[in-house]
């Protein structure tokens, strides 16, 4: 039987839905967690406790055990397993990533350093430490600027500026954003110039260094700031033919660039008449439950269910998406406090399309919206025949909701 191990964080969405997928290709797994990831006592001997914010540490405790248990594969699931893995696959000489190319995934001023120096179409961008004139430098890029944590993902702490005093506002907004964090807010923060257009996702897999793209994903409300906080992703992509070809040659180009060979990438860019712009890319599959809107085969099948047999070595024979159109909205926090309640949800469910609702930040828990935020409220996801019957589904359900927010 083969054997993976799966390295989930604690606040992972998707530990359910990649276990379920090894149980489907009836592949033992040992999870790999901190202490306090939920799923612990039941998998007893089968979990292996780790810091994610430790990698070396933890991709050497990873090596113990694969030196006691041999594995067939280590599947990151999330941003903060991904150097990990690639870590611990490359002692134990398995198929992985190089680790300095994952950390440029990690690393926003690496990976504008990377493409540069191949001459891939991405934004102009200056680095601000914390004795520099942020506004200085961004009037060399010229305004509107997009400034950026250089660790952070999910559009945390991603904000636009329009002149000098927001650029050192939003400076400023973003160093307190790190120290909540527990991170250094004296980290130098990545300028960049704003790249107009609409914005779409690639999810893609890599064999050998070579794409497969999986779906192309639109994003059709416009993500022009302040903050670019994410809500519809849809596919099929309704961009011609051939502009999703250069789109993925785009792709291919920045991932060759990064140094990227092996297992899942998602990767975002924008498109400005005919113009591709490369934004950035993980290597890890679409974020949240987002991959539950991924169906492939006749079947149905799963993405996690795909991504777990490419990881094993198993032949992904012919990968097409399913014919459906589908899509998800990753559900907005509209305002801080304490959330009550959210009505609706079954409403939503009666509307043509709609397939699930999943709220996934228990009632009674504080929240607070982007760019300080670290997740949404939950997900909501569709099936029609075509990407604006998915759509509207998506609009029409989310108008169903009622969401309660306490002050607070």
């Amino acid at each position: 039987m083969s054997r993976a191990l799966l390295i989930l964080p604690t606040g992972t969405y998707r530990a359910a839905d990649f276990i379920e997928a090894a149980a489907a290709l009836n592949a033992e797994i040992i999870v790999a967690s901190e202490e306090n990831m939920v799923l612990a006592d039941q998998l007893g001997d089968d979990f292996l406790l780790i810091d994610c914010s430790r990698p070396d540490e933890s991709a050497r405790r990873i090596v113990e055990l694969g030196d006691r248990q041999p594995l067939d594969a280590i599947v990151p699931v999330d941003d903060q397993g991904v150097l990990i893995a690639a870590l611990a696959a490359e002692k134990l000489g398995l198929s992985h990533n190089p680790p300095a190319a994952v950390a440029a995934t990690r690393n926003k001023v690496m990976l504008r350093r990377a493409l540069a120096e191949a001459e891939v179409p991405q934004p102009a961008f200056e680095l601000a430490g914390p004795p520099d004139d942020v506004a200085a430098l961004a009037e060399v890029l010229g305004y509107p600027v997009v400034l950026k944590p250089l660790s952070m993902s999910a559009s945390r702490g991603v904000i636009r500026a329009n002149d000098a005093d927001q650029a050192r506002a939003a400076a400023e907004r973003i160093r307190r954003i790190l120290m909540v964090a527990g991170q250094n807010p004296n980290e130098p923060i990545l300028i960049e110039e704003y790249v107009p257009g609409v914005e779409l996702a690639v999810e893609g897999v890599l064999r050998s260094g070579e794409l497969k793209v999986l779906a192309f994903f639109d994003k059709p409300d416009p993500l022009e700031g302040p903050y670019f906080e994410e809500t519809l992703f849809i596919t099929p992509s309704r961009l011609h033919p051939e502009m999703l070809d250069e789109v993925e040659r785009v792709a291919a180009r920045a991932i060759r660039a990064m140094g990227l060979r092996e297992g899942p990438v998602h990767a975002e860019l924008r498109v400005d008449g005919n113009q591709v712009i490369f934004l950035e890319a993980a290597a890890r599959s679409i974020g949240g439950l987002c991959g539950r809107s991924l169906r492939f085969g006749l079947l149905g099948t799963p993405l996690e269910v795909v991504l777990l047999r490419h990881a094993l070595g198993r032949p992904l024979r012919k990968i097409e998406r399913e014919d459906a159109a589908s899509g998800v909205m990753m559900l907005p926090i509209p305002r801080t406090g304490v959330l009550r309640a959210v009505h609706g949800t079954d409403r939503a469910l009666e509307i043509p399309g709609v397939t699930e609702v999943d709220i996934t930040i228990p009632l009674g828990r504080r929240v607070v919206p982007l760019p300080e935020a670290d997740r949404y409220l939950g997900f909501l996801f569709a099936r029609s025949p075509t990407p604006e019957d998915v759509e509207q589904a998506l609009r029409q359900g989310f108008a169903c909701l009622d969401i309660v927010i306490d002050e607070g």
